[in-house]
């Protein structure tokens, strides 16, 4: 029997009235308001950044001011984004039991494929790639990700259907290491779109929409209905942006980590993303961590541990730093999907070496 999803369109909506709008979407099915859900949404100009990104060394942020090109923090994880009309927006809500799937990399999965099916039905050869992309010969269709909060699964992606990539670039700091990975000379060679892929064949939005939600339907399982979307998502909507999400603390809150005195900072780059360190120590000797800053694009599920795993690393003598970061991992109910504990041991212990 086909579980049954709510489908909902937001349309073109503000930036930050978007990602506020997730936010009430998961908190109205964690709380029973509102059945599984897949929902369809679009921007206007907008750079975005991951939930745990440092804003101004992702973002061209005066030619963002400039150009009038909004400025969003997302509530996931994950690599900064350019969006705009000619992008669709799509994202499942969804219980942690309701495909019979409990891990993030296997729902990962799941979700990707199902996706790439329905992608595929419109004559494209749709592939998805590990960890969470989707693919069309070695090039960006659609990126995703998401995180478990509580027993609601939050899983998100962007579907490239007509950009001009120069508009990305841009907007973005793409960092060269991550071009260089993947033997590209600039961030455009990296992605396609249906535009040029299809050319006068791409279809409208009603019919891409509805072979994605064909995908979905038959790689999960599941039956996508049409439904509404209800008074209580939009109060808490409104609720999200005015208190969080809409505001310039909430986009800024992680900017320039690696500015100041006294800051030790290294990188390291792992198959999954790259994560940094950002440090201050205290003590006679300077010998104990008083700050811990862990940027980066990877994905960890639940949203809180970065942050709790950097409140239990304060007080730290150095030399156990590594050993501590091993315990909280090891004490804490963890799902990562792109990085392992040994790559944030790797990290602290990098910038530590840096004095």
């Amino acid at each position: 029997m086909s579980r049954g999803f709510r489908v909902i369109d937001t349309g073109v909506r503000e930036g930050r009235a978007n990602i506020a709008f997730d936010q009430a979407l998961i908190e109205a099915h964690k709380a029973g308001q509102v059945s599984d859900t897949i929902r369809f949404l679009r921007f206007p100009p907008t750079a975005l950044v991951g939930r745990h990104q440092a804003l101004s060394q992702e973002l061209q942020l005066d030619h963002c001011r400039e150009r009038g090109i909004g400025v969003v923090r997302r509530i996931t994880g994950g690599g900064a984004i350019y969006f705009d009309e000619g992008q669709l927006g799509w994202e499942l809500a969804f219980g942690r039991n309701t495909l019979g799937i409990s891990s993030l990399a296997e729902l990962t999965k799941a979700i990707c494929e199902a996706a790439a099916l329905g992608i595929g039905a419109l004559g494209v050869d749709a592939k998805y790639r590990p960890r969470n992309d989707i693919e069309v010969e070695g090039r960006k269709l659609c990126g995703t990700g998401g995180f478990f909060d509580g027993d609601t699964l939050f899983y998100q992606g962007t579907l490239l259907i007509d950009m001009n990539p120069a508009d990305m670039v841009a907007a973005l700091r793409v960092p060269e290491a991550k071009l260089a990975k993947r033997k590209l000379d600039s961030a455009a060679e990296r992605v396609v779109t249906l535009r040029e892929l299809l050319g006068k064949a791409l279809p409208d939005l009603p019919a891409i929409q509805k072979a994605m939600l064909g995908g979905f339907a038959e790689g999960l399982g599941i039956d996508p209905q049409w439904g509404e979307i209800t008074e209580a998502e939009e109060a808490l909507a409104k609720r999200a942006y005015d208190e969080e999400i809409g505001t310039d603390d909430f986009v800024h809150e992680i900017d320039d980590p690696g500015a100041g005195e006294n800051v030790l900072s290294a990188s390291h780059t792992c198959p999954g993303g790259t994560v940094s360190a950002h440090l201050r120590l205290e003590g006679p000797a300077q010998d104990r961590l008083r700050e811990v800053l862990i940027t980066g694009d990877f994905f960890v599920t639940p949203p809180r541990t970065v942050f709790d795993l950097e409140a239990s690393l304060r007080g730290v003598h150095q030399a156990e730093a590594g050993a501590a970061v091993e315990r909280f991992f090891a004490e804490a109910s963890v799902d990562l999907l792109t990085i392992a504990p040994a790559d944030f041991r790797s990290v602290i212990e990098a910038a530590l070496a840096a004095r």
